[in-house]
């Protein structure tokens, strides 16, 4: 028989890595697993894909692994031995923790909801919370390892670690990479999370995917329900003063050594000289074993000329016996295997055997080898390398791989026969067409997928996406005039407009001192050709003082609100002052002189009548906590509200009123009671004291926040910086002119 060895290049090899620093990995499992055997604790290696790809490279440029192993160790056993070319660091989780956080959060929420099996996800805020502080056990250890160079963090049970990471080492360049399906919109927003998870991925520079279908979904989620800027051609994320990159790296596997293995592997004797059509698969519904067996059952009754000339063998891998629903799964399948073999069992012949166990490397590559057809038929899954291992293990008489679409693997892999794994039906037509096939097409298909396979190996996989973590992704700049009539084309067409803006932080970069935020003369020109509309109106929302912030914008035909909305000047408007201001104007004298007496450097008072605004950012920054605790404790003493703003704390009288009242107050004062149904309405803030604002207008107007995601928020849409805001006005000004 003709050797299926394809021809080309030599692929990349780990001896060859994209450069030599170290890697700091971060992943649910260890590379090394700790059993208890009759001699006490064993220590093996673990097996998977992960470890495949990622054990060469360490011990070839060194580094550290951080990760669970597996069970409880004694405080002074050492993982890490003498000999081993990079640091092993366990991560030890009570029985609780791994109830909770593994077999709960990750696997009874995560896992289905990812694949798309959402009737089977579970809904725990007990779990989320163990996960949360999981996460964050998992990135103390990643900080404390003191390890220059990447951090490359893997997989769906750790999709916070990244964002404590980055509030810890502040500086780190964070790789992830997620190795099951990334679901679309209308999925990934069933969980009740679902904000936290995508502020937790985008603490990263580089988020991988294995295809282009994954990375859209999450590109797609983080754009409509975080509202941050997506680029969707270069495939970056504005994340604040960050730019992210997201990319698809499609994972292989090491052919040559399955390649090797199914060359010296011996002959399974069979039973019979009848074909066989081998599924391999961890046992999990994700996997599609009981739609497989029903259509083999399918097939038999279709095409009886199959009968006692064709054998399904299926191999069940033990997974999470613990779980019920696990447990459940093997039940059904133990039963749809007696039922069909039931039905066309003869004396000499079972159409399904089944193996409920691992089986040896070697004899698995056998398996591989021998089968006349592979049905690798999940109902969802982030790859696949099965199907991979199958094409490697084809070097003799070549079978046929069908194949489900909804796999990672069906991007690439066309030469196999692609089925629906729903569509019984279908799969029972595409395994009679495989047991059918003649040798020249079956050799055709064989030798492309082999070629593919052989050239996007394992470690072309860890190059490539090396190679990508370790360049900085250029920033994407201020929005363009795209982006603005992508977001509000449509919503502005047909109303007047009216539009609130923050000062500080928004209309202005926050400084040292407040005297010195001015705006650019863009920006006031901008608002210029604003307020000369007559289906425009502007309203400057700050907690300076009314005469303050009038006077550094000094804007002729806008509306100004001081502290917070409690002073009101505009055009059309009567002139308001809430009644409780005169009263506190005494007591926040009082305040004032409590608050110098902290005396500290840098920290100084910002008077502005009934408010005022104690500031601390020209202080060192190792006082900031201090100060901004003693100040929270004399503006409450003081019977007055407080509130965190950047690098200081508001006092403000103790009545119900806050930006967000000031808006329904101009709203209602200018266009009537039916506001909503006359005007456009668009916010731009900053800080928590415009989130009063945004909370009211959700779902009234388009609403904007500046800075990232990191930070929650009720705004529509988030502005990365001060220059996203100058080109937000400019766009509408000329959008004006227009």
């Amino acid at each position: 028989m003709e050797d299926l060895t394809p021809p080309g290049p030599t692929p990349e090899h780990p001896e060859h890595p994209a450069d030599e620093q170290p890697i700091l990995a971060v992943s649910h499992r260890l590379p090394v697993t700790m059993h208890r055997g009759p001699r006490g604790l064993e220590r093996r290696q673990s097996t998977g894909g992960l470890v495949t790809a990622l054990d060469p490279v360490l011990r070839k440029r060194g580094g550290t692994w951080i990760g669970w192993p597996g069970t409880r160790l004694p405080p002074e056993e050492q993982l890490s031995a003498p000999s081993d070319p990079y640091r092993i660091v366990p991560i030890p989780l009570s029985d609780t923790e791994v109830s909770r956080y593994y077999y709960g959060l990750s696997n009874r929420t995560l896992w289905p909801l990812f694949h798309c099996l959402p009737e089977r996800a579970r809904f725990d805020r007990r779990d989320w919370e163990i996960y949360e502080q999981v996460n964050l056990r998992f990135a103390e250890a990643a900080a404390d390892a003191e390890q220059e160079g990447l951090v490359w963090i893997h997989d769906y049970q750790l999709l916070r670690t990244p964002l404590y990471l980055r509030r810890l080492r502040r500086g780190a360049r964070i790789a992830f990479f997620l190795h099951i399906p990334f679901p679309p919109f209308d999925l990934f927003r069933i969980l009740p999370w679902y904000r936290e998870v995508l502020r937790g991925l985008l603490a990263a520079d580089l988020i991988g995917f294995h295809v282009e279908g994954y990375a859209h979904n999450f590109m797609d989620c983080v754009e409509r329900l975080l509202g941050v800027r997506v680029d969707w051609q270069s495939r970056r994320i504005q994340q604040g003063e960050r730019t992210v990159q997201v990319g698809h790296f499609p994972l292989g596997i090491d052919f040559d050594l399955f390649d090797q293995r199914a060359r010296s592997a011996p002959r399974v004797a069979r039973e019979g000289a009848e074909k066989v059509v081998l599924g391999v698969d961890r046992l999990d519904y994700t996997k599609g074993i009981p739609e497989r067996i029903l259509a083999f059952e399918r097939l038999l009754e279709l095409h009886p000329e199959h009968r006692e000339r064709v054998t399904l063998l299926q191999l069940a891998v033990p997974s999470r016996g613990e779980v019920t629903e696990y447990q459940r799964l093997k039940r059904e399948i133990d039963e749809l295997v007696g039922n069909v073999n039931g039905r066309f069992a003869t004396a000499t012949w079972s159409p399904i055997r089944y193996l409920y166990r691992s089986v040896p490397p070697d004899l698995l590559c056998a398996l591989y080898r021998d089968a006349e057809v592979a049905a690798v038929t999940p109902l969802r899954d982030g790859m696949n390398l099965v199907a991979k291992e199958y094409v490697a293990c084809q070097v003799d008489d070549p079978g046929v791989l069908v194949l489900s679409r909804l796999t990672g693997a069906a991007e690439t892999m066309q030469e196999a026969l692609l089925v629906t794994s729903y569509n019984v039906d279908s799969v029972a037509s595409a395994l009679h067409r495989a047991l059918t096939m003649d040798e020249s097409e079956r050799r055709s298909r064989m030798l492309g997928l082999r070629r593919r396979e052989r050239q996007n190996n394992v470690y072309v996989w860890v190059n490539a996406f090396l190679r990508a973590a370790q360049t900085t992704p250029a920033a994407l700049g201020p929005p363009r005039d795209a982006d603005f009539e992508r977001w509000l084309g449509g919503f502005l067409n047909g109303l007047p407009l009216a539009l609130f803006v923050d000062y500080d932080g928004t209309l202005t970069p926050i400084v040292d001192h407040p005297s010195r935020a001015l705006l650019s003369d863009n920006t006031r020109a901008a608002l210029r050709t604003l307020a000369s509309r007559p289906d425009t109106n502007v309203t400057v929302v700050s907690g300076r003082a009314l005469a303050g912030v009038r006077e550094l914008v000094g804007v002729e035909g806008l509306t100004y609100a001081g502290n917070h909305g409690m002073e009101i000047v505009g055009p059309g408007l009567e002139p308001f002052r809430h009644e409780a201001l005169a009263g506190f104007e005494e007591k926040t004298e009082e305040l004032a002189r409590s608050l110098d007496e902290i005396g500290a450097p840098g920290a100084w008072v910002e008077k502005k009548g009934a408010t005022l605004t104690f500031h601390f950012r020209e202080a060192e920054e190792s006082a900031h906590h201090d100060l901004a605790e003693d100040a929270r404790l004399r503006i409450e003493a003081a019977g007055f509200d407080l509130r965190d703003a950047h690098c200081a704390v508001e006092a403000r009288p103790p009545i119900a009123w806050d930006k967000g009242q000031a808006v329904l107050h101009v709203l209602r004062n200018r266009y009537g009671p039916d506001w909503a149904e006359s005007v456009r309405v668009i916010y731009i803030g900053d800080d928590q004291t415009d989130e009063d604002a945004l909370h009211i207008l959700a779902g009234l107007g388009v609403t904007f926040r500046v800075g990232s995601a990191d930070t929650p928020t009720a705004a529509s849409r988030l502005l990365s910086n001060v220059a996203a805001v100058e080109a937000l006005l400019s766009w509408l000004a000329e959008r004006a002119r227009s």
